[in-house]
């Protein structure tokens, strides 16, 4: 699963790794939680890739009560064509989420011990999602989405079983792109990925608060002073 996350790359590092119409405002930030504003990339109808605000865990159209979305902040790869909340996003509202890295948690004795997850030469990369509108009783539409997750790779598995999908550049128009659909090709993106461009480490298990967001919480113990 994915449970937090982080951003601080510079608006323009952003625009120009995702071809944007438009440079993002945005605030860097190390530790992101379901449930927070996050920044995503989706297509518009003139095949730009632009940049927008979700609400970290889907809302369903039908649902009553936006707080359903904190049980929906992960969609799994396998089953995404099946499941009815998704399955309607996953062929139509597809998007990418931007990340410098994520974290992920293994138990040690007794603690869980975090970890985050990054490119090994530091640049942004980007975990498939959906996304959905939902009308809230005041008619205020609010935009959500849920970041898919996929079995994990030979990096993640002896931390956890199961990683978010990682797309890769080449793949962003094809995921992107709702104008054409076919299950089976998206779901080839969606594979655990396999290169030996990503690293993991050991953070400060300060990390487990979500209230706590300064940038020590992604240096590894060794240079945390722990």
């Amino acid at each position: 699963m994915c449970g937090r996350f982080a951003l601080f790359a510079k608006a323009g590092e952003i625009k120009e790794q995702f071809s944007l119409g438009h440079e993002p405002t945005l605030p860097a930030r190390y530790n992101i939680a379901p449930g927070e504003r996050i920044l995503a990339v989706d297509m518009h109808a003139n095949h730009q890739f632009e940049a927008d605000w979700f609400k970290w865990g889907l809302i369903p159209s039908w649902a009553k009560d936006e707080k359903i979305g904190y049980k929906m902040s992960n969609a799994r790869a396998e089953t995404i064509t099946q499941k009815p909340t998704f399955k309607k996003a996953f062929k139509s509202r597809r998007c990418l989420v931007v990340v410098n890295g994520f974290y992920e948690w293994h138990r040690e004795g007794n603690i869980k011990q975090p970890y985050y997850f990054k490119r090994t030469d530091n640049q942004l990369f980007a975990i498939a999602a959906i996304w959905e509108y939902w009308r809230n009783p005041d008619d205020k539409i609010i935009k959500s989405c849920s970041m898919i997750t996929t079995p994990a790779n030979s990096l993640m598995k002896p931390i956890h079983e199961r990683m978010p999908a990682i797309i890769n550049p080449d793949d962003y128009p094809t995921w992107l792109d709702t104008d054409d659909y076919d299950a089976s090709q998206l779901k080839t993106l969606l594979l655990p990925d396999v290169s030996n461009a990503f690293e993991l480490y050991p953070v400060s298990t300060k990390v487990n608060n979500a209230r706590y967001h300064e940038p020590d919480v992604i240096l590894p113990l060794s240079e945390n002073g722990l």
